[in-house]
């Protein structure tokens, strides 16, 4: 029992090296040096480590076994994205193995390490935060194909899908103008985030297209809990009487829009725009919500096709295992409009 307590992350400190050198001396990969090799082979007998055999038999053939790495999987687009990857890795005989990294940079390096130990034969990286830079070089070191599927433009120099954010935002946009409305707010999101930069962009551009100005108080950053986006909510419609419609950054902030137009007066309308007495609001939000039905009146949504990304990315990893030396694609997936049931 003592044996199989023993971590991989204990091997490597032992012997001084990091994670990842251990794992590819497990794996047989990659450009080690003897000495190296050495070092960490004498600390995994002397600490008793527990090889993985079945990882270990597989070395220069296919294990089947494909590792995701995602920072939250309670995200929906990421929930989603998930789904629709092991669909297609499933039709081909393939096994998903998941892993959560969160927001360390440590834990990235300790999810692919752990993955590259059990032998898988690729990798996902749903997300690609700044620090995943340094996973290509190390995938590639150790021959292990490599596709990013993000929210937002991704790693350049590996296979990547995302969904075009800006595009999703130029459609809403467009939607609304169509509609009437001419005062178009924005609410949600961290001035931190890509996404949310992409599809502000697309805002922008489709409202200087159509002549309209767009105002810099009525670009509001929140974070995602309801009470709190209700309020600021609440507080931009009394402040600005004159906005008609708001476009909403995800799921979360959607709804919480949704309570503070109601606590605001403001009744939910889809559609074209109102008389100002009228105190109508359209609301539009970007979702992979499938429950979107539910609200009352139901909403307005431009889904970034998240399952797809999914689907695509596990279509794009089995083309690159199959022809490893491939040109590297960047594959962007269209949004698509969900109107509402009038």
């Amino acid at each position: 029992m003592t044996q199989q307590k023993i971590t991989i992350h204990e091997v490597a400190e032992a012997a001084g090296v990091s994670v990842t050198t251990v794992s590819l001396v497990l794996s047989g990969k990659g450009r080690i040096s003897s000495a190296t090799s050495a070092r960490v082979n004498q600390a995994i007998e002397q600490l008793g480590y527990i090889r993985n055999r079945s990882a270990a038999a597989l070395r220069g053939a296919e294990s089947g076994v494909i590792g995701l790495i995602v920072r939250d999987l309670s995200q929906p687009f990421y929930a989603a994205m998930t789904a629709g990857l092991s669909e297609v890795l499933e039709q081909q005989g393939k096994m998903l193995v998941l892993t959560q990294s969160g927001h360390n940079e440590q834990q990235l390096e300790r999810c692919f390490a752990a993955l590259v130990a059990q032998g898988v034969d690729g990798v996902v990286l749903g997300g690609a935060p700044a620090q995943a830079e340094k996973l290509v070089s190390q995938a590639q070191e150790q021959g292990i194909a490599l596709v990013c599927a993000a929210r937002a433009s991704s790693l350049e120099q590996v296979d990547s899908l995302h969904p075009d954010n800006s595009q999703a935002a130029r459609i809403a946009t467009e939607y609304l103008i169509r509609n009437g409305h001419q005062r178009i707010a924005w609410i949600g999101g961290s001035a931190a985030s890509l996404t949310r930069a992409e599809r502000i962009g697309g805002y922008c551009a489709t409202l200087l297209q159509y002549g309209l100005p767009f105002r810099p108080d009525w670009i509001i950053e929140c974070g995602d809990r309801q009470p709190e986006v209700a309020a600021v909510t609440a507080q931009l419609l009394r402040q600005h009487p004159g906005i008609t419609a708001i476009l909403a950054h995800n799921a979360t902030v959607t709804l919480g829009c949704y309570f503070g137009a109601l606590h605001s007066g403001r009744t939910l309308t889809e559609g074209a725009v109102g008389s100002y007495y009228s105190q109508q609001l359209a609301l539009v939000g970007f979702n992979d919500d499938p429950q979107r039905e539910l609200y009352d009146p139901a909403l307005t949504f431009v889904s970034s096709g998240a399952r797809e990304v999914g689907r695509r990315a596990g279509q794009r990893l089995l083309q690159r295992l199959a022809q490893p030396s491939a040109e590297v694609q960047t594959l962007i997936v269209p949004p698509q409009l969900l109107p509402g049931q009038k």
